[in-house]
């Protein structure tokens, strides 16, 4: 399964302080990925109902962030006004226990007609993933009251910097267009594009091993 990352700032970004997330900083976390996600050209038309939108999306980035804390690349700055959820070469989103119950965990959060919906967009992400081994960013946000600092891509970059150390390489999907050059001016390049059955393109992008 998969997902994609809020608006971000700065087209020369400067690496920030970041650490390894503990289950203390949940709460801050999914807060951020809430907020930053709610007018997602892509994440904010999956959950319709506006009246319930921050509700039922705050619900899938909990089981996600709570999932991913089993490995040690859940990122965050100081504060966590920013955070990036990386799944490492050979890992998963999910559990395999998770995934069993995606389904009936998307129809219980929203409804028969939205999950379908979801997991439609999730399926055809799934299709273009790379199966050479690579660190996945699944989830780039910053809270919107701290938008227009470049922590995002500050955190990307430090992040980056811990995968080079590590000789391996990255991918993502670019959900937003608007990202696109963001994440070309720290080594990704466009791999492929996605039309989901709403016509919204996904830019799926990969950056090479640096040494």
């Amino acid at each position: 399964m998969h997902t994609d990352h809020s608006t971000i700032a700065h087209d020369r970004p400067t690496p920030v302080p970041a650490r390894e997330a503990t289950p203390t900083d949940l709460d801050a976390i999914v807060a951020a990925m809430t907020t930053a996600f709610f007018d997602d050209p892509m994440w904010g038309p999956a959950f319709p109902n506006l009246d319930r939108r921050a509700e039922q999306a705050s619900a899938l980035w909990r089981l996600l962030v709570t999932s991913s804390l089993r490995y040690p690349w859940m990122l965050v700055t100081e504060n966590v006004e920013s955070a990036a959820l990386w799944i490492p070469p050979g890992g998963s989103e999910l559990t395999s226990e998770e995934e069993r119950s995606f389904e009936e965990f998307l129809v219980h959060i929203t409804d028969r007609s939205v999950a379908d919906g979801i997991l439609g967009i999730l399926g055809k992400l799934e299709e273009a993933h790379p199966s050479e081994p690579h660190f996945y960013l699944s989830l780039l946000a910053t809270h919107s009251d701290h938008r227009g600092h470049g922590l995002g891509m500050g955190l990307l970059t430090e992040n980056l910097a811990r995968i080079d150390a590590l000789g391996a390489p990255a991918y993502l999907e670019s959900c937003n267009p608007a990202n696109n050059k963001r994440y070309a001016d720290v080594g990704f390049a466009a791999r492929d594009t996605i039309t989901l059955t709403s016509g919204h393109v996904v830019t799926t992008m990969w950056r090479p091993a640096h040494n």
